[in-house]
C-alpha cells in the first residue's frame, strides 16, 4: 500500500506515450529508447515493472500494450491519460503534491505551493496547457453524471439559472435541452467561457445561453432565480468558501436559490478525495453541518440535502427571509458508486 514503484511507474509510462507506441506489433527496449532519448538500460527496467504490472506483454520481438494496458491509452476514453500525464496535466501534476502531504497535515494549508512555488490557480493561469488539462478533467469527470443531474433535480422551477464556475458549459447545456423554457448564464474565467460559448452554440442554445468571462469572487449576474454550484466549494478554504457563497447571496433576489453539487462528507464523498482536496487546494469535502454553518453567516438557509448521484449530492439553500421551497427536489434513485476518479 506504501510503494510508489507502481502509481510513478504508470506515471511515467502514459507521459512517455508508451500504451500508445505499444499497440499492435510493439517494439524493442532499443528501439523504444532511441525514439524517445531515453536510458535504454532505464526503460528496460520501467518496461519489466510494466510486464509484471500487466500493461504490457514481453513478446519475441520485444514489448506490446495489452489488452488491460490499453485502457492507458489516450483515444481509451476513460480520462486516465489526463489523470496521469505528470508534465502537461493539471491532475497529473497537482497529485505529485502528495509528497509535501506532511506540510498540509501540520499547517491545514496546501502542499501545491510548497511544491510548485505558487498556488494550483496560479499554476493554471501562467500555463494553458494545464488550464485546458483541467478544463476537460472537469469536463470528464461529469460527464456520465449529467443525465442524473438533469433528471433528479425539478429544473422546471427556475427560469433563469447562473451556473457559477460552470467550466465549458456541458451541464448547463443538458439542463436548457430538456426544459427549453430555461435561461442559462455560465461564469468562468474567459479561456473556459469561450468554450462554452462553442458548447452552446453546438446544442443550438444561442438565444438562451450566455458566458460571460469573470470571477465568482467578484459580483455575479444579479436576480437569477438559481445560482449553481457544481463542485466549486471543496476546491477553497473556508475563508474563500465564504466569499463565494457571499456573492451568490447577494446576487440572488428573495426567493432564490444558491444550488450546491458536490460530494459531501460522510455521505458521497471518499476520504481520499478529502485529501486531495487538501493536499492541492487547501479544501476538503465538507459536512452537512459544516455546509450549514458556511451559509448561515451570509443569510442562506439549508433546505433540502438530496443524494443525487452516486457521487455527488444536492444542498439547496434559500435566503432565510424566504419560505421554505414547496416542492423539493425529489429524491435520487439508488445507484451503485462507480469508480472514483479525480
Amino acid at each position: 500500500m506504501a510503494g510508489l514503484a507502481t502509481p510513478m511507474a504508470l506515471r511515467v509510462a502514459v507521459t512517455l506515450g508508451l500504451p500508445d507506441r505499444l499497440l499492435g506489433s510493439g517494439a524493442t527496449a532499443g528501439q523504444l529508447a532511441v525514439e524517445l532519448d531515453v536510458s535504454p538500460v532505464a526503460l528496460g527496467l520501467l518496461l519489466g515493472h510494466l510486464t509484471t504490472l500487466g500493461v504490457v506483454d514481453r513478446t519475441s520481438t520485444g514489448y506490446r500494450t495489452t489488452e488491460f494496458g490499453a485502457n492507458l491509452c489516450a483515444g481509451a476514453g476513460n480520462g486516465f491519460t489526463n489523470l496521469l500525464l505528470h508534465l502537461d496535466s493539471a491532475a497529473g501534476r497537482a497529485e505529485l503534491a502528495f509528497v509535501e502531504l506532511a506540510h498540509s497535515i501540520t499547517t491545514g494549508e496546501a502542499a501545491y505551493s510548497r511544491r510548485y512555488g505558487q498556488d494550483f490557480w496560479a499554476d493554471l493561469a501562467e500555463h494553458p496547457r494545464l488550464r485546458d488539462s483541467f478544463d476537460r478533467q472537469m469536463t470528464l469527470r461529469l460527464d456520465e453524471q449529467i443525465p442524473q443531474i438533469v433528471a433528479n433535480v425539478d429544473w422546471s422551477r427556475f427560469s433563469t439559472i447562473v451556473d457559477v464556475g460552470g467550466g465549458r458549459g456541458t451541464l448547463l447545456a443538458a439542463i436548457l435541452t430538456a426544459h427549453p423554457r430555461l435561461r442559462g448564464h455560465l461564469i468562468d474565467l474567459a479561456p473556459t467561457a469561450a468554450d462554452a460559448r462553442h458548447t452552446f452554440r453546438a446544442h443550438l442554445l444561442g438565444d438562451r445561453a450566455e458566458a460571460t468571462a469573470g470571477s465568482f469572487f467578484d459580483p455575479l449576474p444579479s436576480a437569477a432565480d438559481a445560482y449553481l454550484l457544481v463542485d466549486i466549494l471543496h476546491d477553497w478554504d473556508d475563508e474563500h468558501a465564504h466569499r463565494i457563497l457571499a456573492r451568490c447571496a447577494e446576487a440572488a433576489h428573495p426567493a432564490g436559490r444558491v444550488l450546491v453539487i458536490e460530494p459531501v462528507g460522510g455521505r458521497r464523498a471518499i476520504t481520499e478525495m478529502d485529501l486531495s482536496m487538501l493536499v492541492i487546494h487547501g479544501g476538503r469535502e465538507r459536512r452537512i453541518d459544516e455546509f450549514r454553518t458556511l451559509a448561515s453567516a451570509h443569510g442562506l438557509a439549508l433546505d433540502t440535502v438530496t443524494d443525487l448521484t452516486g457521487q455527488r449530492c444536492l444542498l439547496e439553500f434559500r435566503l432565510a427571509t424566504a419560505a421554505p421551497c414547496s416542492s423539493p427536489a425529489p429524491s435520487a434513485k439508488p445507484v451503485q458508486r462507480p469508480p472514483h476518479h479525480q
